[in-house]
């Protein structure tokens, strides 16, 4: 069945069945861009612009939109099939350990991977860089890395510890990648534990960080999974 009502004053993401994501609570929304090296390693996220909007505003799911990131309708003139497929069991259940620095928990969730780029250098991976944490130049490093990813596939822990995150206000970044043939339009960055409500009114797991779909290509919707990033043609009609 389609989402109750939701007060415009709970700050809530909610899915709409094969249209946009209504967003409720004037939560803040944010313009961010990669800032890669010059041999094209994404290095840290920098805010280019701060989007008016209301206290209630609906983002783009299909990626057609004339007036992204906001929601046009053309959703509804296309063949844009918004099915959420996404992984319903939590991150604590999927993701793993990696061997690293004694004291430190380093984990991954590939499931949660967008392909963000900040997961390693030209030179080595990381998991390459965590089994070397021992040394506390490439830990800091390794650690810099986990609280870059917009997706939060990686995080860390003292052991035995609660995963230690990043501290994020609640807002919502339409980011823009940058790859080897220029700037695309990339996922939505979900911070600061912001509630995201499915069209069949199930809530996604309540995380510090979520990355959305806003090219309407992910095979996990509402998640995005990088297919921005591929630049993938779109079908015969659209």
């Amino acid at each position: 069945m389609e989402n109750p009502e939701t007060s415009p004053t709970e700050k809530v993401i909610v899915v709409k069945r094969n249209g946009p994501y209504k967003v409720y609570g004037d939560i803040p929304l944010l313009r961010r861009i990669q800032v890669v090296s010059e041999y094209g390693e994404p290095l840290t996220w920098k805010t280019t612009e701060t989007f008016a909007t209301r206290r209630t505003y609906l983002l783009c799911r299909c990626g057609k939109s004339k007036t992204m990131p906001f929601c046009d309708s053309t959703h509804a003139r296309i063949p844009f099939d918004g099915t959420e497929t996404a992984d319903e069991l939590s991150t604590l259940e999927r993701r793993k350990d990696l061997p690293g620095a004694a004291q430190f928990a380093f984990r991954r969730d590939d499931y949660l991977c967008m392909e963000s780029g900040f997961c390693g250098t030209r030179t080595s991976t990381f998991d390459q860089l965590v089994a070397q944490s021992a040394d506390s130049s490439v830990r800091s490093q390794v650690i810099a890395m986990i609280e870059r990813c917009p997706s939060g596939c990686l995080t860390y822990a003292l052991i035995g510890e609660e995963d230690i995150e990043p501290s994020l206000p609640q807002e919502i970044a339409a980011t823009t990648d940058i790859l080897s043939d220029g700037p695309v339009e990339g996922a939505l960055w979900v911070m600061g534990k912001i509630p995201v409500r499915r069209a069949d009114g199930k809530l996604l797991e309540l995380r510090n960080r979520v990355t959305l779909c806003s090219c309407g290509r992910s095979e996990k919707k509402p998640l995005c999974d990088g297919a921005h990033r591929r630049r993938i043609a779109p079908p015969d009609g659209e």
